[in-house]
């Protein structure tokens, strides 16, 4: 057989192997599928390019984020456990989504809004590029489905329906979204849409403890993980599938949510939260070069925070709360109501490490209000207070009076 023609055979197979290993590794055989999903209108399969330099000094983090700013936050009390540039304003893609989010739940809690309320598409909303269901102007949809498609997949078009069916437009809404943020106390927050689309927008700006402040809230109405936690779903009757832009909740244990956000200014962003027995952890990356950077930093630290921290509810001595004694009162004795104690975080293996110092007065003079403070609790590790808390009178004890005495004589004399 001819040389030339073995030859340029093989060369063609060669080529033809090169053009499949390609095709395989753009659909991601072999990868975690989320790789290939787009989002906020961009292919997620590697760097998104040399516009995000990882600029992140590390400091004092004990583990390595690969990004430009990280937070680690504890979600019952708000304790930051690391941090690193997490007061830096950044883009945040579709992160912004999370105050989106937080705003339907409240007004769906107040009644305002209705899961099964219907919603009818605008011309705005759709007209919404990057990640979509393609709603069509006047086309209805649910509350359901479309915080489905906003917290699942992060469709911009339905999440700007969400917005303006509860303000009556989009330029309303953002304004509501400004304010919860002045409520939240995210001093570093400035929004100028609901969808985090940057293309036009020069001051949308967050940080990464504001962004972990308004997901503590979210975490708050239980309903969201309900659509958080959903892998894959679908709408219009299975012809719309929609596919969870946040590849944790497949992939690592007891994710809760929250939200992924990708933009060409913001890099990739996430703020990934998890729940592991009491322990509630929310873990905010902004600005890494790449999906898989975003995910193994926000990974890193949530491993770490529950491998170093457990949550636990001391529990008060009812040994050490005796009755006070009440001058001049018409009881004798109250005993002290014992408060509710609140979840504390502490380091993993201290709970036996607790103490707790009970305050208690001996007596007190009438008249005595109810929920007036007659003694404190106070918890503490090592020389650390963790918890304080008030011992109060549980109910109204009134001042004792000669005619109250005179009625009690007679209740005495005639029995």
């Amino acid at each position: 057989m001819d040389k030339s023609f073995l030859k340029s055979a093989l060369v063609l197979f060669l080529s033809l192997c090169v053009a499949f290993a390609c095709a395989f590794s753009v659909l991601g055989v072999g990868d975690e599928p989320d790789e290939v999903f787009y989002e906020d209108g961009y292919l997620l399969s590697g760097n998104i390019g040399e516009s995000v330099p990882v600029i992140a000094e590390q400091g004092a983090m004990p583990v390595f984020v690969n990004a430009k700013a990280a937070l680690l936050m504890d979600a019952g009390t708000g304790q930051v456990l690391m941090a690193m540039n997490e007061n830096n304003k950044l883009y945040p893609a579709s992160v912004t989504k999370i105050m989106t989010l937080l705003l339907v739940a409240e007004a769906i809690d107040s009644g305002k809004l209705k899961l099964s309320d219907m919603v009818t598409t605008s011309t705005n909303a759709s007209s919404k590029g990057g990640s979509q269901i393609w709603l069509k102007e006047g086309e209805t949809m649910s509350v359901d489905d479309l915080l489905k498609a906003t917290a699942i997949y992060s469709a911009n078009d339905a999440c700007t329906a969400l917005g303006e069916q509860i303000a009556g437009s989009s330029e309303a809404f953002v304004d509501m979204m400004n304010e919860r943020a002045k409520e939240l106390g995210m001093s570093g927050t400035y929004f100028e849409n609901c969808t985090g689309l940057d293309d036009a927008a020069a001051d949308h700006l967050t940080t990464a403890h504001d962004i972990a402040l308004m997901s503590r809230e979210l975490l708050k109405h239980e309903i969201i993980q309900e659509y958080t936690t959903v892998w894959m779903d679908s709408l219009r009757g299975g012809q719309t599938e929609l596919v969870n832009t946040n590849r944790l909740v497949r992939f690592y244990e007891g994710t809760t949510g929250l939200k992924t956000g990708t933009t060409s200014k913001a890099g990739c962003c996430v703020a990934a939260t998890a729940k592991r027995g009491d322990t509630h952890l929310i873990a905010v990356v902004m600005g890494s070069p790449s999906s898989d950077d975003r995910f193994e930093g926000a990974k890193a630290m949530l491993n770490w925070g529950f491998s170093n921290y457990e949550t636990v509810t001391p529990e008060i001595d009812k040994s050490l709360i005796t009755e006070v004694a009440v001058i001049k009162g018409i009881e004798e004795k109250i005993k002290p109501s014992l408060p509710d104690t609140t979840s504390i975080l502490i380091p993993k293996g201290r709970k036996d490490a607790l103490t707790q110092e009970v305050t208690l007065s001996i007596d007190v003079e009438a008249p005595v209000e109810k929920g007036q403070v007659l003694g404190r609790v106070v918890f503490r590790l090592d020389d650390e207070i963790i918890g304080d808390y008030n011992l109060t009178a549980p109910a109204q004890v009134g001042r004792l009076t000669m005619g109250i005495i005179y009625k009690r004589l007679l209740n005495v004399f005639s029995s």
